[in-house]
């Protein structure tokens, strides 16, 4: 499956080229409604359906649907908001070739088992109203009910927000050619159910012509660091992690765990005096050094390929002090910075690089770039925005992550489970891009396949997941991504 997210639009964009390129809109729609007819006949046997039809295109690929449905024998009918003659010129044509029964929603209709809903598609700037509204709160319970053609209608194609406060809910939703934002952020990603992609005829040139910088998550977008043969510790990177004091040590253990099963050939644990005790009690193959001091800070950020710093790290005035010897050391490498390293940079105004990582949720996010968010439709824009200011690698946490560099690049992951929303999730994703940078990935990449790995780990586990069992099972997902020569034969014994 191609892997780019493309916004309404470039989708726009996309289909008048197409179309300029030869591919008349007849064929476009046809061969959308068709893909719609044979995603439902695949997933379900026969049963009444109406196909709920609005005035657009969308509408058009209704008619089209109904139509293949009805050839595969199925009892379908059309429910349509405006009469025919009151259809958009592409969907009247569509509508012109169907001859079966047609009603107006809101009539005496027959019941329906299942419904499509071809009213509107993700270009729609309003939201619902009269009928449609009335549809969608009727069937708000049982989307198993409900396949969307394009997105659920009233969900905005690119924040994935519902148009005011309501749109339809699907079990299935049938796209084409590329997905969409709103299939892939909260809360879209949830109203459509199932995503099925349908390629209708428009050509891979016509979709490189976008020049598409937004992606969806997946391992074919970077590559994870294997060693050689013959390679050592050293060569495979070295990870500072900052610990907090003596009472918040925990995260900056997690930390520096998960840097070490990401991979990172040494990892260090920079400790103050007065916690050095309950880390080394904790700690075996991870190293532990005392540093309290801005030159031993300053230090490690020139010595390490890369520093962590901020799970439970502290936030006085001298933790501040710490923070900055770091990032004003010279030379040195990335810093990725989380937590109380984010929130002792807010609002950030520091000079970052561009491989340093922040890695914030929405409340730091709302500190750290005030006014960022609230102005931005989309978790995209938003992180986008953020990583253009700070001139680095912005990874904005939440059910739908997003990955920003300062070049307008941006990837949403999608893995993951509610269960990482537990204490300690966040400070393992920080050592899992850590030790990635470590070994020589790219910070940007380096946190999109972390963010990936770590939601694939919650998947697998499932309820019942802690902190501390996400580097363990993360070899697990390792050895699937290997290559041959590493690979294990059962992973799971």
């Amino acid at each position: 499956m191609k892997r780019e997210l493309v916004t309404v639009a470039e989708m726009r964009a996309i289909d008048a080229a197409a179309v300029s390129a030869g591919v008349p809109t007849s064929v476009l729609m046809e061969n959308a409604g068709r893909a719609v007819a044979e995603a439902i006949v695949r997933r379900f046997s026969p049963r009444p359906t109406a196909v709920l039809c609005g005035p657009g295109n969308n509408g058009g690929d209704g008619w089209v649907a109904a139509r293949a449905l009805r050839e595969f024998g199925w009892p379908v009918w059309v429910e349509t908001l405006v009469p025919r003659e009151r259809l958009a010129s592409d969907a009247a044509n569509a509508a012109g070739a169907w001859s079966g029964e047609t009603f107006a929603i809101g009539e005496d209709n027959p019941m329906a088992e299942l419904f499509v809903d071809a009213l509107f598609g993700a270009g729609l700037s309003r939201p619902l109203e009269h009928e449609a509204a009335r549809l969608a709160k009727a069937l708000a319970d049982t989307p198993d009910r409900v396949v969307a053609v394009d997105v659920p209608s009233g969900l905005n194609g690119d924040s994935g927000e519902p148009h005011g406060s309501l749109s339809f809910r699907a079990g299935l939703t049938v796209t084409f050619i590329r997905k969409k934002p709103a299939h892939v952020l909260m809360p879209g990603r949830a109203l459509c159910g199932e995503v099925v992609v349908a390629d209708i005829g428009a050509t891979e040139e016509v979709v490189a012509a976008q020049s598409i910088a937004l992606w969806e998550n997946d391992p074919a977008l970077w590559t994870l660091p294997w060693p050689d043969a013959d390679a050592h510790k050293h060569q495979r990177g070295h990870v500072m992690v900052a610990s907090g004091g003596h009472a918040r040590t925990g995260a900056a253990r997690l930390a520096a765990q998960g840097a070490l099963r990401a991979g990172a050939g040494l990892v260090t644990v920079l400790s103050p005096a007065d916690a050095m005790a309950a880390n080394a009690a904790h700690l075996t193959a991870i190293m532990l050094r005392e540093a309290e001091e801005e030159p031993a800070f300053a230090e490690a950020a020139r010595v390490a390929q890369c520093f962590a710093i901020g799970p439970a790290f502290g936030t006085s005035d001298a933790h501040y002090k710490l923070l900055c010897a770091a990032i004003e050391a010279s030379p040195r490498g990335p810093l990725v910075l989380d937590a109380d390293a984010i929130t002792l940079l807010s609002p950030i105004t520091h000079g970052l690089r561009a491989d340093d990582v922040l890695t914030p949720h929405v409340g730091e996010f709302r500190r750290a770039f005030p006014g960022i968010y609230s102005a931005s439709e989309a978790h995209i824009d938003a992180a986008r925005a953020a990583a253009a200011y700070a001139r680095c690698v912005v990874l904005l946490k939440g059910a739908d992550t997003v990955i920003a560099a300062a070049d307008g690049r941006a990837i949403v992951n999608t893995t993951g489970t509610p269960f990482l929303a537990t204490a300690g999730s966040g400070d393992v994703l920080t050592g899992f891009i850590a030790g990635l940078v470590a070994q020589g990935m790219a910070s940007f990449e380096a946190a999109a396949a972390a963010s990936w790995l770590h939601g694939k780990v919650a998947e697998r586990f499932g309820p019942g997941l802690t902190a501390e069992d996400i580097p363990v099972r993360l070899p697990h997902i390792l050895n699937e991504l290997a290559p041959t020569r590493w690979r294990k034969a059962n992973p799971e014994s």
